[in-house]
């Protein structure tokens, strides 16, 4: 059986991957279709969330948070300067993986590098959630609570200029085995992050106003008085 290690490693796999394949006037069922391609050939069986390997939203539904309840591909190409968000959902003998980057288009071309994205609302806001992340490295200890996190992160995404995107206003979910049975990082959670073996960090900021969103989505874990990314 695989670890969440390992069937973490194909949704990192495959979003490397992708970036090779993406290219302008590519329609986002075709992109979401190679990267649950890609994740079967690498060792998924299925994939966890509503049966979706990935949430994929170009351009202006970027900013779109929707449940897979009721999620359908949009019915988009990618235009030669555009803003993809993908989210992955592999998972092997009910073991997952999760995990969200928000992919640059610029002249055709994708920018795998932040420094040199063109557009400043899209770097800007890009590095902006790479600090989030450094954040909760800084911020976590073995007595902070999923509440603290929601409080503590929502409170840095307002004074950053930026609003919580997400349908419910959580910031990410215990990873279990059953879709149901996850735990979020939202108000009124009083679990201690340290009772989870694994849990998932992925705000879905956009500037107010603004027609894009921009999500960054990894795994943690709270080991020995360290918190990890796997």
């Amino acid at each position: 059986m695989l670890s969440n290690e390992q069937v973490q490693s194909i949704a990192k796999q495959t979003m490397e991957y992708l970036k090779g394949e993406i290219y302008t006037g590519q329609p986002l069922s075709q992109i979401r279709q190679l990267c649950e391609n890609k994740m079967y050939e690498l060792g998924a069986d299925s994939f966890w969330y509503y049966n979706i390997g990935a949430f994929v939203f170009s351009g202006e539904d970027t900013a779109v948070s929707v449940s897979g309840r009721k999620y359908h591909t949009p019915d988009r190409k990618i235009q030669n300067n555009d803003i993809i968000t993908i989210d992955l959902s592999p998972q092997c003998k009910h073991i997952w993986g999760d995990y969200a980057r928000t992919v640059i288009i610029e002249n055709g071309k994708v920018i795998d590098s932040l420094n040199e994205i063109k557009n400043d609302e899209w770097r800007n806001s890009l590095l902006f959630e790479q600090n989030l992340h450094q954040s909760l490295f800084e911020f976590v200890n073995d007595n902070t609570t999923f509440e603290d996190i929601y409080y503590y992160i929502n409170d840095l995404i307002e004074k950053g200029g930026y609003v919580n995107l997400d349908f419910k206003g959580n910031l990410g979910h215990s990873i279990n085995r059953h879709m149901f049975s996850r735990i979020y990082i939202e108000k009124g959670n009083k679990r201690k992050i340290s009772s989870v073996r694994y849990f998932t960090f992925e705000p879905h900021i956009s500037i107010p106003d603004s027609k894009y969103g921009f999500k960054r989505e990894d795994i943690y874990s709270f080991q020995n008085g360290r918190l990890l990314v796997i």
